[in-house]
């Protein structure tokens, strides 16, 4: 039987994110083989795969923050923002110097409205909409608030910029990067991008997707059990008897779990060997169950 957790994967350049999926899926023979969260065939970086159980703690990375690296091409902008788009303008480049790229840098700090792009997964009606944007097509979309965390930009050449960037699950990189461009008055689009982190996971603890197939290995320090993928999560450890309970959905006995500190909302609920076992959330009416894990 397939081990569960979580696969961190150094995705290259060229393929889809569901593309790896099917590939470590027939490495594994597993049942259950999802990506938590996807990245462009363009960007290269960070992917995570839930192994059978860990397919469950998708929304936990879905939602997490993420840092990326990449860089900006100024003076030319393309239909879908990125270098794989067609050119759709070009115009003179900015005079720029350090202040003014801690200006730009500043602005786009912080919480900000985006409008999708039209190459993206989003559906209109349906239809995903870079389909739509292969038609010919564009449809009116409502922008989006989004978060940066963190974002610092540095001159490489009179039209590059290398940008390193957190921010909120939602935000468009290839957006945030036009949208600095129509700032500076010359339009941009993102050259390269590379995801370096999700949450509290990094790329450094990622294998390539090669040397995974060769080695086919669950037991190396690329793949993470639930509990370590979750390690940031407080926990409480239970006897065997009330996690049984929880598994038949008597979620009565959350009740002898307390109160949270402040800003812990979720608690994973390990058995004595120390697995797994569920994940509960506090709100208004107390703790209750959102996810539980097989034995």
């Amino acid at each position: 039987m397939t081990r569960s957790g979580i696969l961190l994967i150094d995705k290259p350049e060229g393929p889809s994110s569901a593309h790896i999926v099917h590939r470590v899926k027939a490495c594994l023979g597993a049942k259950k083989v999802g990506h938590l969260g996807t990245l462009d065939p363009f960007a290269s970086g960070l992917l995570l795969l839930g192994i059978g159980e860990g397919t469950k703690i998708a929304d936990i990375f879905l939602t997490a923050s993420k840092r990326y690296r990449g860089v900006m091409v100024l003076g030319v902008a393309t239909d879908s923002q990125d270098a794989t788009g067609k050119v759709i303008e070009t115009r003179p480049l900015p005079v720029l110097n350090a202040e003014r790229l801690r200006e730009i840098a500043q602005e786009f700090t912080g919480r900000l409205q985006q409008i999708p792009p039209m190459f993206s997964a989003l559906k209109k009606d349906g239809v995903r909409l870079y389909r739509l944007a292969r038609q010919g097509q564009e449809v009116a979309r409502a922008p989006r608030a989004v978060r940066v965390e963190s974002l610092s930009l540095n001159q490489l050449s009179a039209s590059e910029i290398e940008l390193e960037v957190t921010c909120s699950s939602g935000t468009y990189v290839r957006t945030l990067a036009a949208d600095m461009g129509a700032a500076l008055r010359c339009g941009a689009h993102l050259k390269s991008l590379r995801r370096l982190a999700c949450g509290q996971l990094s790329i450094d603890q990622a294998t390539t997707l090669e040397a995974f197939e060769r080695d086919r290995s669950l037991s190396a320090g690329a793949f993470l059990s639930l509990t370590a993928a979750l390690s940031h999560l407080p926990s409480v450890t239970w006897e065997h008897r009330w996690i049984a309970r929880l598994r038949i959905g008597q979620q009565e006995v959350l009740g002898q779990l307390g109160k949270p500190m402040p800003g812990e909302n979720l608690l994973r609920i390990l058995d004595t060997r120390r697995n797994l076992a569920a994940l509960a959330a506090w709100g208004d009416a107390g703790w209750r169950l959102v996810r539980v894990f097989s034995e």
